[in-house]
């Protein structure tokens, strides 16, 4: 299959542009065929068992269909900071991060780059890489484009952002978000049904996150429902607290969720029978754990 043609007629995320990208045209993304990439290196704050010892090897593209007013990563999500590479090498980004002892190949936010993605992991294997590939997305992506990965990504680290329409629209202007993003990660569970783990790593499976927003628990649990009562303990669960608010946000994003919101989170999580979960500590929070884009 020539999946660089999928460009053509744009239609990998649920913003459906339909865009020209293959021919130099920008889609909702901002973006062009061309994979930009912000940043590449180890990273050290992912999940336990994504991050291991030695660091997920992390491509950050820039970018994005999502949009979110909050994003913690705008300057490269909106901003379009970053470097143009061709999908050979691309791949060889991989090999080195490999060579530099990443437990993986952590790909953030790639929705709108999987038809390159698709042909430098292809190239990067037979170039000996052996390292999992995590999917590491907000979920905004067709199911067609979740399916083109099924011999690709080996972990998916979605998000499911949002139980309500009215929230997605409000701070995404995505309403058709939460139908989307369950379709999409209901296509990744289909695909990798139970969560392997070795040493202490993982190597095939899904890892959902839910990020907490300040005045927002009541969602938080709902979307947590949702997803617990679909896939229980055959995934694995983040909970995450680390929303960090910035100058010009509207309240209620305008500050860190409480102590208070996030304990409710967690323990309403064990009410209701999650086992395989991950929670954050009190500095999740904290600005220093943003990544520096200055360099790949």
């Amino acid at each position: 299959m020539d999946y660089l043609s999928l460009y053509k007629k744009c239609r990998l995320c649920a913003r459906n542009c339909s865009v020209d990208r293959l021919s130099g045209g920008r889609g909702y993304c901002q973006c062009t065929s061309t994979p930009v990439i912000a940043r590449a290196d180890l990273h050290m704050w992912e999940e336990p068992i994504i991050s291991g010892k030695n660091g997920s090897g992390t491509i950050f593209f820039s970018g994005c269909s999502m949009g979110c007013v909050f994003c913690q990563n705008r300057e490269i999500s909106r901003e379009g900071k970053g470097e143009t590479l061709s999908e050979s090498e691309l791949a060889g980004i991989m090999l080195e991060l490999e060579k530099k002892g990443a437990h993986n190949i952590n790909l953030v936010t790639p929705t709108h780059f999987v038809p390159s993605i698709i042909e430098s992991v292809s190239l990067a294997r037979k170039m000996g890489l052996e390292l999992p590939i995590v999917y590491n997305t907000g979920s905004y992506e067709n199911l067609e484009t979740v399916r083109l990965l099924s011999n690709t990504a080996d972990v998916y680290l979605p998000d499911y952002k949002y139980f309500r329409s009215k929230s997605a629209e409000r701070y995404s202007k995505a309403e058709n978000y939460p139908e989307v993003a369950f379709s999409a990660i209901e296509e990744m569970v289909r695909q990798k049904p139970r969560v392997v783990i070795e040493n202490g790593l993982i190597k095939s499976g899904v890892v959902i996150r839910l990020l907490l927003l300040p005045s927002h628990i009541a969602e938080g649990k709902l979307a947590l429902n949702r997803l617990f009562s679909a896939f229980g303990n055959n995934v694995y669960y983040s909970l995450m607290n680390q929303y960090t608010p910035f100058a010009g946000l509207e309240a209620p994003l305008n500050r860190r969720v409480t102590q208070a919101e996030y304990r409710e989170f967690i323990d309403y999580a064990d009410r209701i029978g999650v086992s395989n979960a991950f929670i954050q500590g009190d500095g999740a929070s904290d600005e220093g754990f943003i990544p520096d884009f200055d360099r790949l």
